[in-house]
């Protein structure tokens, strides 16, 4: 099987695009959605992050208070990274045993900071997703209720447009209309499937 790194910064729009290829038939894994299940209550994550960062970062039931952890990581590029020694190595484990279970020509795994933490050695081929900054800015503010600010922030924390492009086979750009992101979905698709062996 053909595996497809998804990336591209905040904003960007890989949500949208990864509904996309699931539309045409596509297995998805998503590492937002394994790092979220990583930390639910009860997890030996959550356990080790509240021991590392301390238990303001818990609510009151014991759940991740993602605003109180954001604001600590992003504040201090070492805790950040401290975060992501807990967390990557378990995303990248639960990734390979998601795909070991998956059929298909191809499929993709969404990784947003494929740049930042690379370390994904069973990925043929890296998808990167673009907007224009303003537009990242935009999306994130009104998708999780951020200040400018703290979306300024989170951007700079963040691998440059070049670093993520010197990773990239592929490109979508998706500043535009939903029309022409479609289109390059569909170029895409059938590129992959080519690869694949399957066409």
């Amino acid at each position: 099987m053909l595996i497809v790194a998804l990336t591209g910064g905040i904003g960007s729009g890989k949500s949208t695009v990864a509904d996309a290829f699931a539309r045409r038939g596509v297995p998805i894994i998503d590492t937002d959605v394994i790092a979220r299940e990583l930390v639910a209550p009860g997890q030996p994550a959550l356990a080790q992050i509240a021991a590392h960062f301390g238990d303001s970062i818990l609510t009151a039931d014991g759940q991740l208070d993602r605003g109180a952890l954001r604001a600590i990581v992003f504040a201090d590029p070492a805790r950040r990274r401290a975060l992501e020694q807990i967390l990557h190595p378990r995303i990248r484990d639960e990734v390979r045993r998601r795909l070991d279970g998956l059929q298909g020509p191809y499929c993709l795994v969404v990784i947003p900071l494929l740049a930042e933490t690379g370390d994904y050695p069973f990925v043929d081929r890296v998808l990167l997703v673009e907007a224009d900054e303003e537009t990242r800015v935009r999306r994130t503010m009104a998708r999780d209720q951020l200040s400018r600010e703290q979306v300024a922030q989170i951007l700079a924390s963040q691998s440059s447009r070049d670093q993520r492009r010197a990773l990239a086979d592929d490109l979508i750009d998706n500043s535009r209309d939903l029309e022409q992101l479609e289109q390059q979905i569909d170029t895409l698709h059938e590129k992959y499937l080519t690869l694949a062996g399957t066409h």
